[in-house]
């Protein structure tokens, strides 16, 4: 079965007892090297559920569980830990955040929730204010810092303000038994280091950890990997130093040095044969990676022979980029180099750069499928369905709550929901529990009082 892999990759996936950190680079083969390990691991007596494959998207999660089920079967593969941080997570608070005083029901609340709690709670109309708050709060606690070490990390008014907010913000999740997406790490992290009991339990389910893209771990995730494989260290880290790109949300390089200075036996494996690229490619990448600091050596290499030489063409702007990009097409087409419009692919930095291109290639008239664009889940509809699922599981999810009261609309104003709002935080009460207080018509009118009344029902 491990045939197909090269020396490098064959004593990764061999290196089964301690600490083991994987250096792939682009192109190199790191999810096979994952999926042939897992095998390896159950070959040496593992169960399963015993092994834990760690993602950092839903996608790259799928991917690794169709591998494993291709080499293990469909049995070992329904049973296998594959999942990305967040949603180990929220595996870890479902069936232990009663420990923490958090119910099994718990919600989990997008950005647009967080950002109307913050304003609610700040009494801010601004929503560029608010959502200023929202990452620095965010910020914070992928740092790790509890609102106290907020109030002394703040470096402006805004982010003072936004410090002041996160103890009262962090108290309304607790009292709408709601979390955000950052708590899905940190409470886990917490869970783990307050129950001696929890910590035992989950090091002892999870007795083999994968991580891929350790270079893209902030602080918290980091400390989450530490607390889960505790002193026994069995775990694999995948990554790669020269491909981290998620400084902005919180990862820092200082993870794989750290991994170094915490596992004194890791020992570091370097993939450096690509399967991706040709030489031409790898060698221009190699010379641009070489002013990157360097924490490890490695060089890339392939047995594709050298290619295509690499162009780099210099434009006025973007709409003459643009041009280029869709002459150079038509000019391949022409000539037969590639005759399907699938074959090619433009590339750019941000969204808003797609302009320029789906412009020009209007005007030419070649059809092309913009990839990413609006998630399913931040579709107006989808909110207002999940919305009502998690007000069914959790009633005192005031954000659900708000959400679903006003879709349809069915006669409840936003002046009513504010009344109710001030009433139930008076009472330190749920929305939904405010609606049978005795006292509710001292403040709202009968007629919104059925309003509210029906909805509820």
């Amino acid at each position: 079965m491990t045939e197909t892999l090269n020396p490098a990759q064959l004593r990764a996936v061999h290196h089964l007892r301690g600490p083991c950190l994987v250096l792939a680079g682009a192109g190199s083969g790191k999810t096979r090297v994952i999926a042939h390990k897992i095998v390896r691991l159950l070959q040496h007596g593992l169960e399963p559920s015993q092994i834990a494959a760690i993602t950092f998207t839903n996608k790259a999660a799928q991917e690794m569980r169709e591998r494993a089920r291709a080499l293990a079967g469909p049995k070992a593969a329904r049973e296998l830990v594959v999942a990305t941080f967040h949603a180990l997570g929220v595996r870890m608070l479902r069936e232990d955040g009663e420990r923490i005083g958090l119910k099994p029901s718990f919600s989990i609340l997008d950005a647009d929730d967080v950002l109307g709690l913050l304003r609610e709670a700040g009494g801010c109309s601004d929503n560029a204010r608010a959502r200023r708050w929202q990452w620095a709060i965010s910020r914070w606690k992928n740092q790790g810092l509890d609102a106290d070490g907020a109030a002394a990390a703040a470096t402006d008014a805004d982010e003072q303000q936004a410090a002041r907010l996160m103890r009262q913000y962090q108290d309304r999740l607790a009292a709408y038994q709601a979390v955000d997406f950052d708590d899905l790490i940190t409470l886990p992290l917490a869970l783990l280091r307050r129950d001696a009991e929890a910590r035992a339990k989950w090091r002892q389910r999870l007795h083999h950890i994968l991580v891929d893209e350790v270079q893209d771990t902030n602080a918290v995730q980091y400390e989450l990997l530490r607390e889960l494989v505790g002193g026994r260290a069995m775990f694999t880290a995948v990554g790669d130093d020269d491909q981290s790109i998620y400084g902005w949300r919180g990862a820092t390089l200082d993870n794989l040095k750290r991994l170094a200075e915490d596992f004194p036996a890791l020992q570091v494996i370097p993939l450096e044969q690509n399967y991706r690229s040709t030489g031409h490619i790898l060698r221009a990448a190699n010379a641009v990676i070489a002013n990157n600091p360097k924490l490890f050596d490695k060089t890339l290499w392939s047995e594709l022979g050298d290619g295509e030489p690499v162009r780099v063409v210099e434009c006025d702007g973007e709409e003459h980029e643009a041009e280029r990009a869709v002459a150079r097409i038509q000019a391949l087409r022409a000539a037969g180099a590639a005759t399907r419009l699938a074959d090619f692919a433009i590339l750019y930095r941000a969204n808003h750069q797609s302009r320029a291109f789906e412009h020009k290639l209007r005007a030419a008239q070649i059809p092309y499928k913009v990839s990413g664009g609006q998630s399913f889940f931040d579709r107006a509809e989808i909110k207002d369905l999940v919305a009502w699922l998690r007000l069914l599981v959790n009633e005192d999810d005031d954000p659900a709550f708000l959400r679903a009261a006003t879709t349809p609309r069915r006669g409840i104003g936003h002046q009513t929901l504010a009344t109710l709002g001030e009433f139930a935080a008076r009472r330190r009460c749920s929305l939904f529990a405010a609606l049978a207080a005795p006292s509710l018509p001292s403040v709202l009118a009968p007629r919104a009082i059925a309003s509210l009344h029906a909805f509820g029902r």
